[in-house]
């Protein structure tokens, strides 16, 4: 019985073919890479000047994208990292899908900075002239760091999946060379196993501080600034908090795309949505805790450049923008999260996708408002510098990038399994087999 329910195990979760609607999915982000690719040439032949960006608002949705991408690549850490240092055992089939979120996320953070980045071939000047008075240098040297131990994070718990992925001859013959190539060295000996795990265990402990650290050194690239805004000491736990935040609502989304279009309902239950509803509905409080400290305190002091700032927000031109953020991306998943209705998958996915969105427009309020609000009246400059609307070149360019990391989920999906294989066989067979056993 345990062998049939591990051969079960095996056919529901091995990686599948692309149908008709996910070929078409595929070419369809394929094309939006491209038309951003093309808007990338043109911009590095004429320069920065076909964007919107300006003496004041120099940084625009690329930077917004960037922090974006680096807050939602969080999501490694909380649910693998976290979740499995304190003994969360529903995490199993969540893992996988929040360490490809991260890899993606952290990939196109880094191009992200490229493509904000006037003259990208001296981009290689940050590591031959490194200073760490710079406070860039902090983030690129965080962001590297977390790069490695994410892609160390998705590729060790991958192991063990390998040899059932050969032996099942899944994958065509190009996954068949891959996993080859990443799993020639594993026989899934018990000394392999129980290093693999110990690995697993220490970039857990690892990571934590490393996730930390590059939100906390992001908002410090912000805080470090002098503008209305973000002189804050509030902005690394401010940061860290949105980060968990939207991290969560990628994977809640993930999770209803992958159960709905794998048919994994076996393995990403009801249960694992009412849990993660209710993670959701407490990383929406403690941002709201921290939107309320990053507004209440300046709006207290009423200082001129806070008020122009703060106006703009909360009755001004991004005033609409603002409070459809704060109402739909936090307070509505809150209100309908509390209920046990709210959390059944559905209506999960909805609150997901809407604490996403609104996560990268938070980005952008967070960036825009605050560099078209400085300490010194704008006189005598042109109108356009007084705005900022981002040019179709930008548009496109943006996302292409979070296409580009839909790309890289979607391949990853192709070859490999979403959900551990191995590690759902040792919690749903082996312990059958103990019991078994101990009837015996």
């Amino acid at each position: 019985m345990s062998s049939d329910q591990k051969n079960k195990i095996v056919a529901d979760l091995l990686p599948q073919e692309f149908g008709r609607a996910g070929v078409i999915w595929t070419i369809s982000l394929i094309v939006i890479c491209a038309i951003g690719l093309g808007a990338y040439i043109h911009q590095i032949q004429k320069g920065l000047e076909i964007t919107a960006m300006r003496d004041y608002a120099s940084w625009g949705i690329y930077i917004s994208n960037f922090v974006f991408f680096v807050a939602i690549s969080l999501v490694g850490s909380l649910i693998t990292a976290i979740f499995r240092l304190t003994g969360v055992h529903w995490r199993t089939p969540l893992t996988r899908i929040s360490e490809i979120i991260a890899v993606a996320a952290i990939i196109f953070a880094s191009l992200a900075i490229i493509v904000d980045m006037g003259r990208p071939d001296r981009f290689m000047n940050l590591f031959l002239f490194a200073r760490l008075q710079s406070p860039i240098m902090w983030d690129v040297i965080v962001i590297t760091t977390y790069l490695m131990l994410s892609i160390l994070f998705l590729y060790l718990p991958l192991l063990p999946d390998l040899p059932i992925l050969i032996a099942s001859k899944s994958g065509g013959k190009i996954g068949q060379w891959w996993y080859k190539f990443l799993g020639s060295f594993w026989k899934g000996t018990h000394l392999q196993i129980r290093m693999s795990k110990k690995a697993v265990k220490i970039i857990s402990i690892m990571i934590i501080p490393i996730a930390l650290s590059i939100h906390t050194v992001t908002s410090w690239l912000f805080a470090t600034t002098y503008r209305p805004g973000w002189d804050s000491t509030n902005f690394g736990a401010y940061f860290v908090s949105g980060a968990f935040l939207v991290g969560a609502g990628g994977v809640v989304v993930a999770m209803y795309v992958f159960r709905r279009n794998y048919k994994l309902e076996n393995y990403i239950t009801e249960k694992h949505f009412d849990n993660m509803g209710k993670v959701l509905v407490m990383l929406a409080l403690l941002y709201l805790y921290f939107n309320v400290n990053e507004y209440l305190v300046p709006a207290f002091k009423m200082k001129k450049a806070e008020e122009h700032h703060l106006m703009s927000l909360f009755t001004g031109e991004f005033s609409l923008l603002f409070w459809s953020v704060i109402i739909l991306g936090m307070i509505v998943p809150v209100i309908v999260l509390l209920f046990p209705q709210g959390r059944k998958p559905m209506p999960m996915f909805v609150m997901g996708m809407l604490v996403v969105v609104g996560a990268w427009f938070k980005r952008f309020l967070i960036v825009a408002p605050t560099l078209l609000s400085p300490f010194l009246p704008m006189y005598d400059v042109p109108e356009n510098y007084k705005n900022y609307f981002p040019t179709w070149e930008e548009w496109a360019i943006t996302i292409s990038t979070l296409a580009g990391a839909l790309l890289i989920v979607t391949f990853f999906v192709r070859f490999f399994p979403i959900i551990p294989i191995h590690e759902t066989i040792e919690e749903r067979v082996l312990p059958l087999k103990l019991a078994d056993h101990g009837k015996m």
